[in-house]
């Protein structure tokens, strides 16, 4: 994976983990003031959008495997 892409996946994990992770608060009542604070539709989302934006910044930290030879 090139730099530039790795770089994309990884800002792109951090404001999905963070989205995911406000989200997920405001499903569980934990964040007031929104119209999705106590919805357990929203504390799904939440956690499947915290998810992937783990994948992605695991995907972007992972180190590419060089060839032995």
């Amino acid at each position: 994976m090139s730099r530039p892409a790795r770089i994309a996946f990884l800002v792109l994990g951090l404001i999905a983990l963070v989205t995911g992770a406000v989200w997920t608060g405001q499903g569980l009542n934990l964040i007031p003031g929104s119209f999705m604070t106590g919805d357990r539709t929203w504390l799904a989302i939440g956690l499947v959008v915290a998810i992937v934006g783990i994948v992605l910044i695991v995907l972007a930290l992972r180190r590419r495997r060089r060839p032995t030879r």
